[in-house]
């Protein structure tokens, strides 16, 4: 099969939503049909009716969260396959099982298509073992895969090649952090085009506060909630996955909310704000010591790219007109700053076209 005659099916389900676009040729950036379905249950309905709309697909490109130690590549989509990707369900129990049911959907609908998984995780498998492991007994480490495997590769690997090509430098010769601030949120510390750092670990849960989700916290607070609050394991799961973050400070998991409720002088909004920009500059800050300097910072991700309170209250020398005014991709730096500041469009359908093609290829 040719890559350049290859038609694209893009399926990007996450924890309630599913994204579908189709991408024509080797190098097209803009989809020639997409649906986004706010809220998806699964079924097969959706990538069914979609594929009948848009004709022939020669390929399909899953974006996957989670691929384990198993896949630090992405792999073409065969019963095997999907029955490990199974296996990996308990590591990201609100994503997984929906990319799973659209891979599922997908191969019921296109069977003749080639069905490709890519991983979020995958961008991080270059992670040395100090930034990976865990310091836990080493009984543990060796019955169990407990280590850091990070978030979000696919965007953070957009938003690194994306904000140097727009700065007009060479990806290898930059030290960067990609900002994917959304409803889920990670820092990654891009070195030459690797990612060397990130804020998400072993699970989705750990680093940035989030929409919904608590971040980092003292381990030492779940024994307690456990042991000494009387909750149950699972309603702990709830709580961090569902029930913390700006929802649990604010009430509300939207930003936008936040930001207004802050401007109106909300006591929880102003609170919540702090908390969640305190902890992103905290983060920041850790891994632009790790790459012993910084060149060049991204945003993308909904809040990323449409908050400039959040932005400006990094830390990084910004054009305070820019930062308030840009939309798409641009350069949101002040005159003369020491490191750059880029806003990206998040476009992980691109990302996973260009692995897919790659493959093809």
């Amino acid at each position: 099969m040719d890559r350049a005659d290859v038609r694209l099916l893009v399926v990007n389900a996450g924890s309630s939503s599913l994204k579908l676009s189709v991408l024509d040729g080797p190098d097209v950036d803009t989809a020639v049909a997409t649906r986004d379905f706010a809220q998806w249950n699964g079924d097969d309905g959706p990538i069914g009716e979609f594929a009948a709309e848009v004709g022939a697909i020669d390929v399909v490109g899953h974006r996957v969260v989670h691929g384990g130690l198993r896949f630090p590549q992405p792999v073409v989509v065969d019963d095997d396959v999907a029955g490990q990707l199974r296996e990996l369900a308990s590591l990201a129990p609100l994503h997984q099982p929906r990319a799973l049911a659209a891979i599922a959907a997908a191969r019921r609908a296109l069977p003749r298509a080639v069905h490709i998984a890519c991983f979020d995780t995958a961008f991080h498998a270059t992670l040395s073992a100090a930034a990976s492991v865990y310091a836990l007994p080493a009984a543990w480490r060796d019955r169990w895969p407990v280590r850091r495997f990070g978030f979000h590769g696919l965007s953070h690997s957009y938003a690194s090649r994306r904000a140097a090509e727009i700065a007009g430098v060479a990806l290898a010769d930059l030290r960067l952090v990609s900002c994917h601030l959304g409803a889920g949120a990670s820092l990654c510390a891009v070195q030459g085009g690797r990612s060397v750092d990130t804020t998400m670990g072993f699970t989705p849960l750990e680093g940035l506060v989030m929409a919904t989700r608590a971040g980092t916290i003292d381990p030492g607070l779940v024994l307690w909630l456990i042991e000494v609050g009387g909750l149950t394991a699972a309603e702990v799961r709830e709580g961090l996955e569902h029930g913390s973050g700006l929802a649990g400070l604010a009430g509300t998991a939207d930003m936008r909310a936040v930001l207004d409720g802050r401007a109106r002088g909300d006591a929880a909004c102003e609170l919540a704000f702090d908390v969640y920009a305190h902890q992103l500059r905290r983060e920041l800050g850790g891994m632009r010591a790790g790459l012993d300097g910084l060149d060049l910072c991204v945003f993308t991700g909904g809040v990323g790219e449409h908050a400039p309170a959040v932005r400006a209250a990094c830390g990084l020398e910004l054009d305070p007109v820019a930062n308030a005014e840009i939309t798409g991709d641009g350069e949101i730096s002040a005159a003369g700053a020491s490191v750059r500041t880029f806003v990206v469009t998040a476009r992980e359908d691109l990302e996973i076209a260009r692995l897919v093609r790659t493959i093809v290829a």
